[in-house]
């Protein structure tokens, strides 16, 4: 999956970006306060992308 697509993702369900590290940028939920690491790459595998989803309490793509 494209990067863009995802950080789209998150917005849309409420994630915002906390901070950017070096490779990874750090995304939020405020609802649950869950933080998760997004790699800076063009393409993100799937499974990964399902991780981040699950863990940030967000729906999947």
């Amino acid at each position: 999956m494209k990067r863009n697509d995802l950080i789209k993702h998150l917005r849309r369900n409420g994630c915002y970006l906390k901070r950017e590290g070096r490779s990874h940028s750090l995304w939020i939920n405020p609802q649950t306060g869950h933080i998760e690491a997004v790699p800076r790459h063009k393409e993100i595998p799937d499974l990964l992308v399902k991780k981040i989803c699950r863990y940030l309490s967000i729906p999947e793509i």
